[in-house]
């Protein structure tokens, strides 16, 4: 079996340590050696990006130049529609084959709207789910049904996640930072340091 890679998805507006610092505890957590970043250019879920793509790259660039765990991935910019996270794994299956262990990285309150995401029935037939916990979060899905869901696919082993390509869902215990992109945007704009959120070439 080939090691476990995982894609973690954003619009990154800017990067902050809020997304980094909890996927580096997840890599030490459940032996992660690659995270591929796939920044999205038109978001459905949300509202659009402050900063354009070409901005939001360079500044993931900066972001992770030392961190050799991070690797970038355009093909989201690249697109000018809404990026659907099904679609992607799809083409991210067929590229990496039927064998390899794949997993797609989410924070808690992202699980709680999983099943109105496009097609979220299919993305577990791609990759696994790993989920960042996050306080103040239930941890059931509001229908039965989606719990049921939830409970068929849950894994307390991060082990199955190395020894199957997909189809499973673990619930990380990461670090919660409260950080946002208005929190760093209100400092910049009152001209205070944001050092403390986001890396320094940022």
């Amino acid at each position: 079996m080939k090691s476990l890679q995982a894609l973690f998805g954003g619009t990154f507006d800017p990067v902050h340590y809020g997304h980094l610092k909890p996927v580096e505890t997840l890599a030490n957590l459940i032996g992660l050696t690659r995270v591929t970043i796939i920044p999205n250019n038109v978001p459905p879920h949300r509202p659009q990006p402050e900063a354009n793509s070409v901005q939001r790259k360079h500044m993931l660039e900066l972001a992770i130049a030392d961190k050799p765990l991070f690797t970038l991935d355009e093909r989201e910019l690249k697109r000018n529609a809404p990026s659907y996270t099904a679609q992607t794994l799809k083409e991210w299956r067929q590229e990496q084959g039927p064998d390899v262990p794949l997993a797609f990285i989410i924070g808690q309150d992202s699980l709680l709207t999983f099943p109105t995401w496009y097609e979220y029935e299919t993305i577990l037939d791609n990759a696994h789910l790993i989920v960042c916990r996050r306080p103040g979060y239930p941890l059931e899905m509001a229908q039965p049904q989606y719990q049921q869901w939830l409970e068929d696919h849950l894994t307390h082993n991060p082990e199955d996640l190395h020894l199957q390509p997909a189809g499973k869902i673990y619930l990380a215990e990461t670090p919660w930072f409260n950080i946002s992109a208005t929190i760093i945007r209100e400092r910049l704009q009152n001209g205070e340091s944001c050092e403390d959120l986001l890396p320094e070439p940022v």
